[in-house]
């Protein structure tokens, strides 16, 4: 059966002819060298380019990233080696290599080294680190030296390709070749290695079309695949998935199978000769050069092939070796959330096809290997064979004795205890999925229909696509769809009472509309998830770990990449996940939390009052916010310990006294404001006093003390708004005091001199001098002595201001008479005609404005 990998491409591009190709291992980037002598990097998720280099006229036939120096490196027709900071687009060196034109260029994993080949039969090895030191030249082909590549599991032996019909295998300690391997008919172009540890491969491509497998250890040729119709140009073993990549001058990339050497795929994407492939550890992105361009393509799933059981044990698949590790002891020694769980692995042993899927049954007993086409069960402690047939997809159900398969897109077999039920699904669609649970769902390319297992009666259709079913214990189901997911409940009742009133005549793909019952909806795109109880986890498109109880969405943790829930394990408290390098992560979910969330959507108070004490203290505020969202938020004040999100409830309750004790707490004057306001808004002066005080909420105070007419609260507020520079509010309290000359001072203290002795002349007679001095003064350090000439001071001139003299000894008798306590308007009079009238002459009494306001 085929590897079945699904292609999808990711970046397409028309150029120049692309003559090497090199993936970035941490950025998204793509390289791509060309025959006219340009040097690009793009970006192959936005299909654009992040780069340019203009290295030369001539072809650029190799380039290579060295990202621990954020290099890259060139070699061309002119013989120069280019070496280029990404970064910084910084030439950092170039020198002349070689002789001929430069073929290939090779990066040592771990040294300071790189590999060159050249057309002058010549394979150098120079250190970067010792200025670029030519360290060793290797000899021995007789014609173009095509390519080297260093082996990725042993970093002091590498390979050559040769004209000569030759491949080489050679170590850094010796300038001559260990051994020479000998088949090919004509010029050998590329040669590449194997990337498992189980086979010591090399893998060859020839101008005579075909692809040869070596055994380097025993220097044998054991394969040959045939079928391009050209010269080969480019081959690689790819280090993820078990496929052979093979490019040639005919225009198409051949895959072939790596362990049975089936040909698997052919892709031609009519953009003439193949002259690079370029593949990265990271992912299951391939690329290819071309004469008209550059084809980025990703292939098969990049999830992790693992699972996990209910007890921790954990099963992945590295290549077609199966190993496991348990959680267990970790958790029991404690692990703090999102921190990386090391595991001790060991193999559990090997598998008969290539996994592309793995998966647990329900009680942890079986584990299933799906791949190739075929599936097989092991059994999960001892890894020993169970069954095996063929199937695109194999699903369990909720009881593990039961599971399904699609053998085809019109044929899905049901099995109990390991044999065929007798028990036929009858498809008038294209079956494209199955899933597995409750309830067996298969997956049509407009809609989904679900399947009881014991009779097979369709149970009922949903006209949605969906991409992932999730079965929970108790009924429940969340379907995810592209951009919604919807939770849904299997009504067993309502199902089974419908299906006795119907006879088989009834029956139809339409299922029982009653079946299932529409709970609520998620707007997220849902990758992977798992329930607990009524509790659904689930990660989504943006990277994060979030739950689902009673329509209410929460997130545990948001990552910087993908990852894929395994499980949760009650014992733990934990959900467990892994991203595609098996890195296993964990997070606190305590079961205590949901089981009270679960009970307060039941109604069931009294029981949630009983579940609240085993809940963590850590988890509170999470509770509390759960309950606000159930509009229960004298419940989530009483549970709630984040005194920001108390303090929001008691002032939404209206409870003020705790919103008092909070904010004693946390004394911040917008929490003091907040009271203070609501204090107001409750006619509760004196508080609202208390809190504007504390809050030193000027503009509040002045308001509340101007409406209740407190003098004492006026004077306090003046300083206070001195003190804060809000000089315009101080000037007011004392203007609302009637204590102009304070009022005077301030305006002469903000450089507003000229208002202070108008004030004074018409308030303050007495302060007329000396703001006048000031404003002279001012004038004068500005540069206007003749304005500051014309002014005049009134005392110096008596005849020609006579109120002004007149208002000078009012002033002076009426604060004396004053300081004896405030007069009353008899004695305001009786003052007014004790004045002595001669100093003034003909002044009428109470001309003055400042006598007019006096009293």
């Amino acid at each position: 059966m085929p590897l079945r990998l699904e292609i999808k491409r990711k970046l397409s591009n028309r150029s120049e002819r692309v003559k090497a190709l090199d993936y970035h291992p941490t950025e998204p980037w793509l390289l791509t060298a060309l025959y006219n002598g340009n040097v690009y990097i793009w970006n192959h998720e936005t299909q654009t380019i992040v780069k340019t280099f203009e290295t030369t006229d001539l072809p650029v036939r190799a380039a290579k990233f060295i990202p621990r120096k954020s290099w890259l490196v060139t070699g061309s027709d002119d013989m120069q080696i280019r070496v280029f900071n990404y970064n910084t687009h910084e030439k950092v060196t170039t020198f002349e290599a070689h002789s001929d034109y430069i073929r290939s260029i090779a990066v040592h994993p771990t040294q300071p080294y790189i590999l060159t080949s050249s057309d002058d039969m010549s394979i150098k090895l120079w250190d970067w680190d010792k200025g670029w030191k030519n360290l060793m030249v290797f000899e021995g082909h007789t014609h173009f030296v095509m390519h080297v590549v260093f082996n990725p599991k042993d970093g002091n032996t590498f390979a050559s390709a040769c004209l000569d019909s030759t491949i080489k295998v050679w170590s850094l300690g010796s300038n001559v070749a260990n051994y020479t391997l000998k088949g090919h008919s004509q010029g050998v172009n590329c040669v590449d290695y194997y990337h498992g540890g189980d086979k010591p491969y090399l893998v060859s491509g020839a101008d005579d079309k075909l692809v040869k497998i070596w055994d380097y250890q025993n220097k044998t040729c054991v394969q040959t695949l045939e079928g391009h119709t050209q010269n080969v140009i480019a081959v690689g073993f790819h280090p993820n998935l078990p496929i052979i990549l093979s490019g040639s001058e005919d225009g198409t990339v051949r895959i072939w199978h790596a362990n049975t050497y089936r040909l698997e795929n052919t892709l031609n994407y009519t953009m003439e000769r193949v002259w690079a492939i370029a593949y990265t550890k990271q992912s299951n992105d391939v690329a290819f050069g071309y004469d008209e361009g550059t084809i980025a393509i990703k292939l098969g799933r990049e999830e992790p092939v693992i699972s996990m059981d209910s007890s921790g044990k954990i099963i992945w698949a590295k290549h077609s070796e199966i190993q496991t590790a348990n959680v267990k002891s970790v958790a029991e020694e404690g692990t703090k959330d999102g921190d990386r769980i090391v595991l001790s692995s060991k193999d559990l042993g090997s598998c008969e096809v290539y996994p592309q899927t793995l998966q647990h049954s329900p009680n942890g007993r079986f584990v299933v290997v799906c791949g190739d086409g075929e599936y097989i069960i092991y059994t999960a402690l001892a890894w020993r064979n169970k069954s095996f047939g063929s199937a695109l997809e194999f699903v369990w159900a909720l009881d593990s004795n039961e599971y399904a398969v699609r053998e085809t897109s019109s044929k899905v077999k049901l099995f109990k205890n390991f044999k065929e039920k007798n028990v036929q699904i009858k498809l008038s669609y294209s079956a494209e999925g199955i899933f597995g649970g409750v309830l067996l769902g298969i997956r049509s390319s407009t809609f989904l229909s679900f399947y009881d297992w014991e009779t097979g009666v369709c149970v009922r259709r949903v006209d949605i696509v969906a991409k992932s079913v999730f079965w929970s214990e108790s009924d429940l189901v969340a379907i995810a769809c592209e951009d919604t997911t919807y939770i849904l409940k299997f009504n067993r009742v309502a199902y089974q009472q419908r299906l006795d009133q119907m006879s088989a005549a009834d029956l139809t793909e339409e299922g029982i509309e009653d079946a299932l019952e529409l709970i609520t909806e998620i707007s997220e795109c849902i990758k992977t998830g798992c329930w607990v109880g009524d509790c659904f986890i689930y990660t989504n498109s943006v990277n994060r770990l979030n739950y689902l109880v009673g329509g209410q969405t929460s997130t545990l943790s948001h990552f910087d990449s993908t990852m894929y829930i395994l499980g949760y394990i009650p014992r733990d408290n934990r959900v467990y996940l892994t991203d595609k390098d098996q890195t296993v992560i964990s997070y606190a979910l305590p079961l205590s939390l949901i089981e009270y969330q679960t009970a307060i959507l039941r109604g069931d108070y009294e029981h949630a009052e009983s579940v609240l004490p085993n809940v963590p203290a850590d988890q509170r505020n999470r509770i509390a916010r759960f309950l606000e969202g159930q509009n229960l938020k004298e419940q989530a004040l009483v549970v709630s310990i984040d005194p920001e999100h108390k303090f929001d409830l008691a002032i939404q309750l209206n409870h003020l006294n705790v919103a008092y004790e909070i904010a004693l707490e946390v004394d911040q004057e917008d929490k003091w404001k907040t009271v203070g306001d609501c204090a107001l808004a409750a006619w509760q002066f004196k508080l609202a006093e208390e809190c504007l005080r504390r809050a030193k909420d000027i503009d509040g105070l002045l308001m509340f003390y101007q409406a209740s007419g407190n003098a004492s609260g006026l004077k306090y507020l003046a300083e206070l708004a001195a003190s804060k520079g809000r000089n315009n509010i101080s000037f007011l309290c004392h203007l609302l005091l009637s204590e102009v000359e304070e009022c005077a001072q301030i305006l002469k203290a903000t450089h507003r001199i000229p208002e202070a002795a108008l004030m004074a002349r018409t308030f303050t007679p007495s302060l007329i001098s000396p703001m006048l001095s000031a404003w002279k003064a001012s004038l004068v350090q500005e540069g206007k002595t003749k304005t500051a000439e014309s002014l005049a001071d009134p005392k110096d001139y008596p005849n020609l201001f006579p109120d002004i003299q007149y208002a000078l000894v009012a002033e002076d008798a009426f604060m004396r008479r004053r300081e004896r306590g405030r007069p009353s308007a008899t004695e305001y009079n009786d003052w007014k005609d004790s004045l002595d009238w001669d100093v003034v002459g003909d002044t009428i009494p109470g001309r003055h404005p400042w006598l007019v306001s006096g009293l």
